[in-house]
């Protein structure tokens, strides 16, 4: 009797075990992509610097590790042990608030990003409509941030960088809505199948570019750096913080700069699959490769052009790109309406 108590307790506690472990392995595997993401923002940051550096002829970062490879450590260790410094007449909570929920707007996108034709996401099936949801998210961020603050500087930046990502989802949305059209689904993994035998990019180029240029205002890339005009709004919205809060909002920035690159590579450049018919490399180096492509013609783009007036970045959005988006639009819808009545008139 007392060995079959003992197996009893053993069945009821290794069915509860086998119960418990799916549970945790999601867990582990969530935490590991979450230090993936970190490890690639903070090797972004290292991108940019070095390229940075190679097209103005200097060295950029060389003396932390082999290649300046530790510098992005360096840099967070430096603002992890630095005083957080709290504007005597802010809102405490609030100014707290805003970078936390930043950081997290641009983590969350990532939900929604798959590698590969087998790599489902949380949120990959209605993807396109979850990433305009945390874009329209993301800029209560700033907002906070600017007013939290209690700095004309901060409030004012904080406005100028919320009126300029409005502005520019208007046009991502409607380039969303071609991309729609074209592969019938707002699932990342079937956009990327339409694209097995041709990619978005080659009769969609001048949407590319328009996604570019959108994406740069919605990133707060240079040129259109506008709230972090020195000369006039010193820093913008994160005039007021230092030490981590700080580095909160420099890492929602860069990771946003990534994943801007991958619905980039998703939309336009066939996500994962392979240049030249290369099925035998993994589908995540090709998946790499271009969003490394993405960030590198970012910081391209910041060493080239200057930095636009706030007047000339609005009459770029509303006055250009906008009525360019629309008019891609009908021609597209056009197209697939011609289409459909020549299959009718055929079958």
């Amino acid at each position: 009797m007392f060995y079959n108590l003992i197996d009893n307790i053993s069945l009821q506690f290794f069915s509860e075990l086998l119960m418990i472990i799916p549970g945790i392995l999601e867990i582990v595997t969530t935490v590991l992509f979450f230090i993936f993401v970190l490890m690639t923002i903070a090797f972004a940051t290292l991108v940019e610097r070095k390229v940075l550096a190679s097209m103005q002829r200097r060295r950029g970062p060389n003396m932390l590790g082999l290649f300046g490879l530790l510098q992005p450590f360096a840099d967070g260790l430096k603002l992890f042990i630095k005083e957080t410094v709290l504007p005597k007449d802010a809102d405490i909570s609030i100014f707290l608030l805003a970078p936390i929920f930043t950081f997290f707007c641009s983590l969350k996108i990532w939900a929604a990003i798959p590698f590969s034709f087998t790599d489902y996401q949380t949120f990959s099936l209605n993807g396109i409509i979850y990433l305009l949801i945390i874009l329209s998210l993301s800029a209560y961020g700033i907002i906070f941030a600017g007013w939290a603050s209690n700095s004309k500087y901060a409030f004012l930046g904080g406005l100028r960088s919320t009126a300029q990502m409005i502005s520019y989802e208007v046009c991502l949305s409607f380039i969303f809505i071609i991309i729609v059209m074209l592969s019938q689904s707002i699932d990342f993994i079937d956009i990327v199948s339409m694209q097995i035998h041709c990619w978005f990019i080659v009769p969609l180029l001048p949407l590319w570019f328009i996604f570019i240029v959108c994406g740069l205002a919605e990133t707060n890339r240079a040129p259109f750096d506008l709230p972090e005009a020195e000369a006039e709004l010193v820093a913008g919205y994160n005039v007021e913080y230092s030490a981590l809060t700080f580095a909160l909002f420099f890492l929602g920035e860069y990771s946003n700069i990534v994943a801007f690159g991958a619905v980039s590579t998703l939309c336009f450049w066939g996500g994962w699959l392979p240049f030249l018919n290369l099925y035998f490399i993994p589908d995540f180096f090709w998946f790499a490769l271009k969003i490394t492509m993405h960030v590198f013609v970012i910081v391209w783009i910041r060493a080239t052009f200057p930095r636009y007036r706030y007047d000339q970045l609005m009459k770029l959005g509303w006055k250009v790109l906008l009525p360019l988006c629309l008019s891609i639009l009908f021609i597209v819808a056009f197209i697939f309406l011609h289409i459909d009545k020549y299959c009718a008139f055929m079958y």
